[in-house]
């Protein structure tokens, strides 16, 4: 969940272990901010255990649901003891990202092509490469310190657009703007709208509801950390 996996699918994952662990009676309710379940070895409701697992930091890590579900396949067709399987659990939420490098390169790759995708010439998508880089570099940064995304991101967007906007002034690019909106591009909550259209497709309207919400708020503050530093720069007499 906190890596940024869909509800239903935490839910089912969760069921599915505790009945290959012939747990009869599971119920589990999952928001973007906790896990409820409640567990019982009967199949009636005596001897009941309820377990609340409270997600105070969330981000997107494919990576690591990608293991999850394999783990928790190969458990529930029992190629892997339990025992086992809480070592591996183990090594996947210790598990590191991809080296800095690898990260690097692709939100230079992003920011660049999204640059000429939306129109942006040959000197945009270059200077798009360096501005790509150097916000990001700042949300790892910034991540590291636990701040909350919605200042990451309000931060992050507005380096991007001083950075483009300083780019242009100097003749190294030809559209601030198209710059600006490719490297808003790897900060946009792609992740978190799909996740809330599929919440809401399979019936669980809180949670659509919730992550609709945060990719809103997402949004908003991604448009403040431009919107600010383009009246900054145009109030202190910018070319824009």
């Amino acid at each position: 969940m906190k890596n940024g996996g869909e509800i239903y699918r935490v839910e089912e994952i969760i069921t599915r272990i505790c009945g290959a662990c012939n747990i009869k009676h599971v119920e589990v309710f999952a928001t973007p901010t906790g896990i409820f379940a409640s567990i019982g070895s009967k199949g009636d409701n005596s001897e009941v255990k309820t377990f609340i697992k409270a997600i105070k930091y969330r981000c997107t890590d494919l990576d690591k649901i990608s293991h999850i579900n394999a783990l928790s396949r190969n458990f529930v067709r029992g190629k892997i003891s339990l025992d086992d399987a809480l070592i591996e659990a183990d090594k996947i939420e210790n598990l590191k990202p991809f080296k800095l490098p690898i990260q690097l390169f692709g939100a230079a790759l992003a920011s660049s092509l999204f640059c000429l995708l939306f129109g942006g010439t040959l000197k945009d998508a270059v200077v798009g490469i360096f501005v790509g880089i150097i916000s990001y570099l700042c949300s790892i940064f910034l991540g590291k310190y636990k701040i909350s995304y919605f200042i990451v991101d309000f931060f992050c967007c507005g380096v991007a657009t001083f950075l483009a906007l300083l780019s242009t002034y100097l003749h190294l690019a030809d559209n601030a703007d198209f710059i600006i909106i490719g490297t808003l591009m790897l900060f946009v909550p792609g992740a978190a709208i799909t996740n809330a259209l599929r919440d809401f497709l399979t019936g669980d309207m809180l949670s659509g509801v919730a992550r609709l919400t945060e990719a809103f708020a997402i949004a908003i503050a991604l448009a403040l950390g431009a919107g600010l530093v383009l009246k900054l720069w145009l109030y202190i007499g910018g070319i824009f």
